[in-house]
């Protein structure tokens, strides 16, 4: 007999057909013969002491769990692998003689996961949509779903082979590891797509995370020096803005992914941020470097000719700025975009035309950042609305 901790070997072939051919030997007893025999089997194999009832009742739900553990796997699940869950779950499993319970567990985790990724499967994100689309529901909150493609993978795999699409794959699944919050879950849901539950979120934030997903990726993958410009094309849907029925909410999300797709460019509701240049540097700060001031004398333009980048608004959220020039006095942010902010103060007439502010954004950590005061315009209650862009 093992020891306890003391690794088993594997179950074999044979071990496996001793089982099978145990479930027609007990099918072909009566009812009495079969407590018996079941009573003395399982106090052998497991050291429990059933009544001959008990080990019947106890039989059965063996069969029934080894039909369900095959439906959720998706595969054929020994009599084994059945008999230690049951056993195991009524807490009469005294010594496991039959198999190691992590080998158990180890098949649950490895039917819920991509093999290559390691990141959770199709099954499971159907299954974890529908969960947390009613606990949505159920608190008034917002989900965001989004769906992601790897997009060129197929010239990647025919250029360099299968080896280095993979590595690319991988890229991508670290990706998403090492940026999603706690909460948020994220699944490999087919050969270049991957999905992302984004709980408590709007859908701001959810482009804002979905932008600085890319430009990361973007990062990791110049790394390995690929003629072919790999990408994270994404679609984003929130619940309730988008629809309240799953079927809705990917329809959607899918619809968005393509428009990006054959677009080629950001569509408008998403906040462009600049790529990153190395690894090493912070996602956040990645804004980009305002346009030239016009030479003087150059004809006034419109604020409208002048954006040359759409706006995300950010009202409605705890979006602001520390003002640390100015005894770190706070504006609420009303909007950001890829080429600057506009805040909203009490007092513009104490703002200086150049700046140090810490932005509060939410997805984003705080970011340092130094603006110039480009317009201001009254706001309602007497406040003043303040544009200003980057300043490198």
């Amino acid at each position: 007999m093992p020891q306890p901790g003391e690794a088993l070997p594997p179950p074999s072939a044979a071990d496996d057909s001793f089982f099978d051919l145990l479930v027609e030997t007990v099918e072909g007893l009566d009812e009495s013969a079969r407590g018996q025999f079941l009573r003395q089997f399982l106090r052998i194999i497991a050291q429990t002491d059933l009544t001959e009832a008990q080990s019947n009742d106890c039989w059965q739900r063996i069969l029934q769990r080894r039909g369900e553990l095959a439906t959720s796997f998706g595969k054929p699940v020994s009599l084994r692998t059945a008999i230690v869950d049951v056993l195991a779950s009524v807490s009469v499993l005294r010594v496991p003689v039959l198999i190691e319970y992590e080998n158990l567990k180890k098949l649950q985790i490895n039917a819920a996961t991509d093999a290559l990724t390691g990141l959770y499967n199709r099954r499971l994100f159907d299954e974890y949509c529908d969960k947390e689309l009613n606990r949505t529901k159920r608190y008034g909150q917002q989900l965001a779903i989004v769906i992601l493609d790897l997009h060129r993978l197929k010239e990647v795999n025919d250029r360099y082979g299968h080896l280095q699409g993979d590595k690319v794959l991988l890229l991508a699944a670290s990706t998403l590891r090492k940026t999603l919050r706690a909460s948020d879950v994220a699944f490999r849901i087919g050969g270049d797509e991957f999905a992302l539950l984004l709980p408590q979120t709007d859908p701001e934030q959810a482009s804002t995370l979905c932008r600085r997903l890319r430009a990361l990726y973007e990062a990791e993958v110049r790394a390995i020096q690929l003629d072919v410009g790999v990408t994270l094309d994404f679609g984003v849907a929130v619940y309730p803005h988008d629809g309240d029925q799953k079927s809705d909410l990917l329809r959607i999300a899918d619809e968005r992914l393509y428009e990006l797709k054959h677009a080629g460019r950001v569509p408008p509701h998403v906040i462009p941020i600049e790529p990153l240049a190395a690894r090493e540097a912070p996602p956040a700060p990645a804004y980009p470097r305002p346009a030239a001031a016009p030479a003087a004398g150059a004809p006034a333009t419109s604020r409208r000719e002048q954006r040359k980048w759409e706006r995300v608004s950010l009202t409605g959220t705890k979006a602001h700025a520390v003002l640390t020039d100015l005894a770190q006095k706070t504006a609420r942010v009303l909007d950001l975009s890829y080429g600057g902010v506009a805040l909203q103060l009490e007092m513009a007439e104490e703002l200086p035309d150049q700046f140090h502010a810490v932005l509060h954004v939410p997805i984003l950590p705080p970011v340092r950042v130094v603006l110039k005061r480009v317009w201001a315009q009254p706001a309602e209650g007497g406040r003043t609305r303040i544009g200003c862009s980057f300043v490198s």
